[in-house]
């Protein structure tokens, strides 16, 4: 079954859905993404090598900013009183940084935006701090890993690897 867009007007124009109707229910979402770099970098991050200070600290703080601010970068969010941000790292093998990214509000809408926004943060924040030795990183496998609550139901997958069909 297609699903309609929501956010298209009667003209074909974008717009701002309207939420007022939409039930308050508990909304979490977890987002993440990996950062590839060179294992010495990697050493670094871990070892407190780099210049600019402790990358995962600052990284941690834009992150948590970047959620709370969605609504000012991404012109259709809605603005949201979010009641929780936690964001963790993981190194993945000798060169590679997962990054996850949970994020909790109750209200009418959901909160997928503001944990994608986070990990996307956090990906550039080590990127800054990193690229003066390593400019050769890659962002890559930003995506929705579960998201709970609302009319639309729960959605989940277990991995940045696994694609899924369903919306």
């Amino acid at each position: 079954m297609e699903k309609e867009l929501t956010h298209i007007n009667a003209q074909g124009r974008a717009k701002m859905v309207d939420v007022s109707e939409k039930d308050v229910t508990v909304r979490e979402a977890r987002a993440a993404g990996r950062v590839r770099m060179r294992p010495e970098t990697l050493e670094r991050i871990q070892n407190g090598g780099i210049k600019k200070g402790d990358v995962l600290a600052v990284a941690q703080v834009a992150a948590v900013m970047a959620a709370k601010k969605t609504w000012e970068m991404i012109p259709m969010c809605h603005p949201l009183m979010l009641t929780g941000v936690d964001v963790s790292f993981f190194p993945e093998g000798q060169d590679r940084i997962r990054i996850e990214a949970r994020v909790k509000t109750t209200g009418r809408t959901g909160v997928e935006m503001e944990a994608l926004h986070a990990v996307s943060a956090a990906a550039l924040t080590i990127y800054d701090m990193c690229k003066a030795v390593d400019r050769g990183m890659v962002i890559e496998a930003i995506g929705l890993l579960e998201k709970s609550g609302g009319k639309s139901g729960d959605y989940r997958r277990e991995s940045l690897d696994e694609r899924m069909s369903q919306p």
